[in-house]
């Protein structure tokens, strides 16, 4: 149990050091595969605009199964941790079969999706402007995505596991296989190199999914050689609600935040293409770009999550509060560096992609406008992870509707009433996403203090022992 007892002994600063700098690189690689697939579809010799765009149009049922399937394995991982700081193994290895049993079903939903939803889903974007080569593409990239979606899911939640028990680096590793995977892949079957046909947009669907098949390959190989302290046997697998809805309790809430991203990310394709294709796919671009900035803040808030967990479990009030400080802390630098790395190289990442001048100019403004909410947004990415480990569903539900529902889209339409038709004022859109998360932030600072009162001060922890200082 030598891992588990890190979770317990090592100063926490260097526990969230140790274990989130991996988990900050995996999601950073990640990232940056993304932007070299969507770059690489953007530069192909035929239908660039029209790929770029399709990869748009896709992009939100892509978040929204990563969504579920990271969702769950949020659950997994904070029940899976606190079990074992409890010193209860045998539910540990409860969570990971039932874990393996709720991979198996949504994979199995994920096909029937892509065997009879995806036109649908795909037309419901579309516009006037939208051409019949664009939806083609985006059918064709997110049927294969998700017939073969068993990868992803597998992942996901081997993952978790690994990351439960102290072992990011296992899962750091995996994450970087499938990455490098299908970095090689992409250009070799989008343009058709070293013998293989030239696939195009197909291709990028190709490379991303066998990516993750070797991932969920070599997080297996270590999950099975290497997570000893997690001990399941195949009736682990058997359904048991009782589990399923613990981990649910608490994966549910993650799950809703990433299905709003989802949520905010189609519904604003809709309103954003009601301006112009241009519009709709510069913030597609941005996405992307961001993602390299907000994936570290993932990566951090997955290590807050298991360590805080553990701790809540073990009824350690001075780790606890370290956790949260250090967690706020640590996520504030890496977004203070990100904005200062989109601000300075905003242009030469335009670069990168071979599209319209329109589209570029509009992305640039993107980038300039919307990163300035890095700062905001940090903070409400680790505020969520806090909350998941401390129980806090609610809470979490509550800044997931305002970020990604409640503010942003009254906020867009305010903005594109004000900047009406003229072109040189499509920028005034973007101040809809800093708005958004630094209100969001104010509430969720309010919540913590209320969550940390009420579930800190009460369970798990005797009456007599003094309450330590609010974190914030």
């Amino acid at each position: 149990m030598q891992e588990t007892n890190k979770m317990a002994t090592v100063p926490v600063k260097r526990l969230m050091l140790g274990m989130g700098t991996p988990m900050i690189l995996s999601m950073m690689l990640q990232a940056v595969y993304n932007i070299v697939d969507t770059a690489f579809v953007s530069n192909m010799s035929e239908g660039a605009d029209e790929a770029m765009n399709a990869l748009t149009l896709v992009f939100p049922m892509q978040m929204l199964m990563v969504a579920i399937a990271i969702g769950t394995g949020v659950g997994v991982n904070a029940l899976t941790a606190r079990s074992l700081g409890q010193k209860d193994p045998a539910k540990a290895g409860r969570t990971a079969g039932n874990a393996f049993f709720l991979g198996g079903v949504m994979f199995v939903v994920f096909v029937l999706f892509g065997l009879f939803g995806v036109n649908a889903y795909v037309t419901s974007q579309a516009t006037a402007e939208t051409s019949e080569l664009t939806l083609q593409m985006a059918e064709q990239y997110l049927r294969i995505c998700c017939i073969l979606s068993f990868g992803i899911v597998g992942f996901s939640i081997t993952e978790k596991l690994l990351q439960a028990t102290g072992r990011s680096l296992f899962s750091t590793i995996a994450q970087i296989a499938g990455a490098v995977t299908n970095m090689i892949l992409d250009p070799i079957m989008i343009y058709g190199l070293l013998g293989c046909p030239k696939l195009g947009v197909s291709g990028a669907a190709w490379a991303t999914v066998i990516g993750q098949i070797v991932s969920m390959i070599v997080g297996m190989f270590f999950h099975l050689g290497k997570n000893k302290d997690i001990r399941f046997r195949l009736a682990d697998c058997k359904p048991d609600f009782r589990i399923i809805h613990e981990i649910y309790t608490i994966g549910l809430p993650a799950i809703i935040a990433q299905a709003l991203m989802s949520v905010m990310t189609y519904g604003l394709n809709i309103l954003l293409g009601r301006i112009s294709v241009p519009m709709q796919s510069a913030y597609g671009m941005y996405f992307k770009i961001q993602q390299f900035v907000l994936f570290a803040a993932f990566g951090l808030r997955d290590a807050i999550t298991p360590i805080l967990a553990f701790s809540f479990g073990a009824g350690n009030r001075v780790r606890i509060r370290e956790t949260i400080r250090y967690g706020l802390l640590f996520t504030e630098i890496i977004m203070a560096a990100g904005l200062l790395l989109i601000e300075v190289f905003a242009k030469p990442f335009a670069g990168i992609f071979g599209v319209s001048a329109d589209t570029l100019s509009l992305f640039i403004s993107a980038m300039r406008v919307i990163s300035l909410s890095f700062l905001f947004a940090g903070a409400n990415i680790a505020l969520q992870g806090i909350y998941q480990a401390l129980g806090g569903g609610i809470e979490s539900l509550v800044i997931s509707l305002l970020r990604q529902l409640v503010l942003i889209f009254p906020l867009t339409l305010l903005f594109m009433a004000i900047a009406g038709s003229s072109a040189g004022m499509r920028w005034l859109i973007w101040l809809a996403f800093p708005i958004t998360e630094g209100a969001t932030m104010l509430v969720g600072i309010y919540l913590l203090k209320s969550l940390y009162r009420k579930r800190v001060g009460t369970e798990h922890f005797p009456s007599e022992m003094p309450v330590p200082a609010d974190p914030c």
